[in-house]
């Protein structure tokens, strides 16, 4: 199994919209057939106004395979759209699971 954490850095005063929109671009992600196993976190120490969507997937593989699927759903693309403009920079950490 392997965790992809998405990590964003929103702009100041904006979580509880972005909380918003990348819940409803998860739904649509399920929508358009996802079965990966989803995370929202937020901060509550440390860098202030960071979001964190991680998935759990079986493989890299898996996730090749899904996520164009996935992000090209018109329901994912509206969320997304208007994700976008709280976000101030991301990254991503991919990591196996161990136990």
């Amino acid at each position: 199994m392997i965790v992809v954490r998405n990590s964003f850095r929103l702009k100041f005063g904006k979580a509880k919209d972005a909380v918003a929109a990348i819940k409803e671009a998860v739904a649509a992600q399920k929508r358009a057939g996802s079965t990966f196993s989803t995370r929202i976190l937020t901060d509550m120490t440390g860098t202030f106004y960071t979001l964190v969507l991680e998935l759990t997937v079986p493989s890299l593989a898996a996730l090749e395979a899904d996520m164009p699927r996935n992000m090209s759903h018109p329901d994912f693309q509206a969320a997304y759209q208007k994700f976008v403009p709280l976000v101030e920079s991301g990254t991503r950490e991919i990591f196996t699971i161990v136990e």
